[in-house]
């Protein structure tokens, strides 16, 4: 018995080793990986334990047939080195260590993993080289080098990644050159940020064959040298070239996306010159105009008769007499003729008043009419407008123009009114900046008044305007930034977006009060008792909290104003105050024009078309189509069948069909289904502000009410 009970305990044992020792070569590659991990403040890999048979199962491991194909642990504050051994996850696909603590070189043996698509090790203190085997990437998309301390320079092999979509090697210290071959061989390329670097040399010549780039191509705060090239032109317009604090030099191409660009693009670069620098172009070279000193040569000859006397040493006196006197005379002459001209061709001095004076009657303020000599209004206020600097709106604002200029700026959206960019200031400050062209437009003191009216207004539920700038070749409108995007992506998701967490019904109803209560302020509260006229989802911004901000209201009038030529169907005052005096209203009663476009058609109340004057009862009618976008998780245009119809107009056919609530509500609500009722009574408030009668719709302090008795659930 006792031998029996010593055999069963050697089995166990025996079966204890092999568990202990069962995990894959996988797992083993992983754990060498933990080893080489200093610190896990966080816990992050607790879970990973050497008696497991896989992988598969830890922290920030995906796998697929048992093969690792992602590792995953981005912001866990983990300190150590990048060991080799991942290099031997044959089917490694996807690496995200972003914003950890990592240090050391990167191992070549990741370089070799011939499936991997993305590598994303921003935000660590990695430092040395990218390996010569990066070309060996065939498949790699995504190469995110960002906010580290490498250096050396590009290594020639990246140019055989011809799938990389984004590169981002921002923020480190390689030098060098940055090869040529960009653009024919990595076309694929959407994302494109070298800045921060000591890149030198010219920047490449093919760049501008890049077709698919977005967003911003920061080559900025490098040593690129040399001219621009005129190939950068060819990039998509909506692309924002930073070329900011390089050696560059000569004049800004002026063709496709280098048009229409403010100098906050280009400054930094004490070389470069013409539009949109205040800085012109000097000749291109002496043969071509005249220089500054005439040429004297050294070997000058005398030169007999000609006023030259026989020594050579210079004019005689009775020359420089001569001289002297014909100059007196040319004088005389010239000014006789110029007195004749004035007194016959101007129109000077036609008018006189009973005392005789050339001033025109009528007023303290008598003027003198020079047709000939008379400045131009336009030129004079133009010369006036170039001396206004950037002006607050409020007393919070810390930064001024040159500041602005200075920061680096990232487009956010271009539009017909204009280009929006995220500007961020030295001291980590975010705005909002949008440009609204360059038109030459001289309606300053309307531009004023209106956009002053505008800063007045201080919701938490409408983005507030800090301050703006106007001159004759630039308009700018600063806004305080908001971070997390608009309503229309929170509601639908972004095209190609890998991820998307749908809104909960909690969040959707704290943005349907908050919006609701920044119309109510814009519709009693603010002066004029004003109609934004535009409102949609993509007009609607989220902050930090979630909290709602309205946004581009009074946009229109301000880009006709600054004459940025946005294309308009109507071009509606939003006021509501009844006063009007004869010639119309005045610029200081005038509310702002609302642009409807055909993409926004959808939100504008039926009677719009028809009507000019604007109604407060159109922003409710918006108002319920935006209610019921959030409802029901729908795009505002619907496919049913071979037929397209607007979301209003299905809400009307699901009526009469007798759908069931589930097929109106957006499935994503599914999980929140104890909140049914509230549900329902939103649903009926949207239908009430989509009625066709205006008469019938609710006012917005009425919804907002209605609103506000709803519980939300705590989140």
């Amino acid at each position: 018995m006792q031998s029996f009970l010593c055999f069963c305990i050697f089995l166990i044992l025996c079966s204890s080793c092999v568990f202990v020792t069962s995990l894959n070569d996988e797992g083993i590659a992983l754990w060498s990986f933990k080893k080489g991990i200093g610190q896990d403040p966080e816990g992050s890999l607790k879970n990973w334990n050497f008696s497991d048979e896989t992988p598969c199962s830890w922290n920030g491991v995906t796998c697929k047939d048992l093969k690792v194909v992602s590792v995953s642990i981005p912001k866990k504050k983990l300190t150590g080195f990048l060991s080799s051994s991942l290099g031997s996850l044959t089917e490694l696909r996807h690496v995200n260590l972003r914003s950890n603590l990592f240090s050391g070189s990167l191992p070549v043996e990741l370089f070799e993993v011939q499936g991997l698509q993305s590598l994303v090790l921003y935000g660590n203190s990695f430092s040395g080289v990218i390996p010569f085997e990066v070309g060996k990437l065939n498949y790699l998309q995504t190469l995110d080098l960002s906010q580290n301390f490498l250096n050396g320079s590009v290594p020639i092999t990246l140019l055989q990644c011809k799938r990389l979509k984004v590169l981002d090697l921002s923020h480190n210290n390689f030098t060098g050159v940055v090869p040529e071959g960009f653009g024919g061989n990595l076309s694929a390329l959407e994302e494109l940020d070298l800045g921060f670097n000591k890149f030198d040399g010219k920047i490449p010549s093919d760049l501008g064959n890049l077709s698919n780039l977005q967003g911003t191509v920061d080559l900025s705060h490098n040593m690129f040298n040399g001219s621009i090239p005129a190939s950068l032109g060819n990039l998509p317009e909506k692309v924002y070239i930073d070329l900011t604090y390089n050696n560059l030099s000569g004049p800004i191409p002026q063709n496709g996306a280098l048009i229409n660009r403010g100098p906050t693009a280009f400054i930094g670069n004490p070389g470069l010159c013409g539009p949109p620098l205040k800085n012109p172009c000097s000749a291109q070279s002496d043969a071509s105009s005249p220089s500054s000193e005439p040429f004297l040569p050294n070997n000058l000859s005398p030169l007999d008769g000609s006023g030259w006397d026989g020594n050579g040493r210079g004019l005689s006196k009775g020359a420089v007499i001569a001289i002297i006197v014909g100059d007196v005379v040319g004088i005389c002459v010239i000014g006789l003729l110029f007195s004749y001209c004035y007194s016959r061709i101007c129109g000077c001095g036609r008018k006189k008043d009973e005392s005789g004076f050339g001033f025109q009657k009528g007023g303290g303020k008598g003027r003198k009419e020079c047709l000939c000599f008379r400045k131009d209004e336009s030129e004079t206020l133009s010369e006036n407008v170039e001396q206004y600097d950037l002006v607050a709106l409020d007393n919070q604002v810390a930064f001024d123009l040159d500041e602005l200029l200075k920061a680096s700026a990232f487009v956010l959206g271009k539009s017909g009114i204009g280009i929006v960019y995220k500007v961020v200031l030295e001291d980590g400050l975010n705005l909002a900046v949008r440009r609204l062209g360059e038109g030459g437009s001289q309606r300053f003191k309307e531009f004023q008044t209106e956009v002053e009216a505008i800063g007045k207004l201080r919701h938490r539920n409408i983005v507030t305007l800090r301050a703006y700038y106007w001159s004759v070749d630039e308009k700018l409108l600063i806004y305080d930034f908001i971070p997390n995007g608009n309503l229309t992506t929170a509601i639908h998701g972004k095209p190609g977006m890998v991820s998307f967490t749908p809104l909960s019904w909690s969040i959707r109803l704290k943005i349907m009060k908050g919006t609701a209560k920044g119309l109510v302020y814009l519709h009693e509260y603010s002066p004029k008792k004003y109609v934004h006229g535009d409102l949609k989802p993509s007009n609607i911004l989220l902050g930090h909290d979630m909290e709602p901000k309205i946004s581009d209201f009074g946009l229109g009038r301000l880009a006709n104003i600054a004459g940025a030529s946005p294309t308009l169907q109507s071009n509606h005052m939003t006021s509501e105050k009844p006063q009007q005096s004869k010639q119309g209203r005045a610029p200081s009663e005038s509310g702002i024009v609302t642009s409807t476009t055909t993409s926004g058609s959808c939100y504008q109340a039926p009677e719009a078309l028809k009507v000019v004057k604007p109604s407060q009862k159109w922003d409710i009618y918006s108002y319920g189509v935006i209610l019921l976008e959030m409802i029901t998780g729908r795009t505002p245009i619907i496919q049913v069948g071979s037929t397209e119809m607007d979301l209003v107009n299905w809400i009307h056919w699901c009526i009469e069909e007798k759908k069931p609530l589930s097929d109106v509500l957006d499935s994503y609500l599914a999980q929140d289904a104890d909140k049914e009722e509230e549900m329902i009574a939103v649903l009926k408030i949207a239908m009430a502000c989509v009625h066709v009668s205006p008469e019938r719709r609710p006012s917005m302090r009425h919804i907002s009410d209605a609103l506000e008795r709803l519980q939300a659930s705590s989140e």
